[in-house]
């Protein structure tokens, strides 16, 4: 019975670490890293808002279990009222000519 109770209780501590590691605030290594996918320009962290704000694009990116998603679909615009600034979504690929 002492080797059960062992692995059920290891088994509560793996979960617990676990619930603890997705609350865990974003490494600040990786928030050194990231850029905004849209502008290349830079991130503001907002540990309130658990989001990664592009004041460039207007856009914020939401940080869930403690990873940044870099997706413009998933990014919510800064003022909930506008919408992506159309200079920022139409931006041409480097080395594209533009029509």
């Amino acid at each position: 019975m002492g080797a059960g109770a062992g692995a059920l209780g290891t088994h509560d501590d793996e979960v617990g670490a676990m619930t603890q590691a997705a609350a865990s605030p974003v490494d600040p290594k990786l928030l050194d890293l990231l850029v905004c996918p849209l502008t290349k320009g830079p991130l503001r962290y907002d540990r309130e808002r658990q989001e990664l704000v592009s004041e460039q694009a207007g856009l914020a990116y939401p940080i869930r279990d403690g990873i940044p998603i870099m997706l413009v679909d998933e990014a919510r615009p800064l003022d909930e009222d506008d919408a992506i600034p159309d200079a920022v979504r139409a931006r041409p690929d480097e080395g594209e000519p533009e029509p």
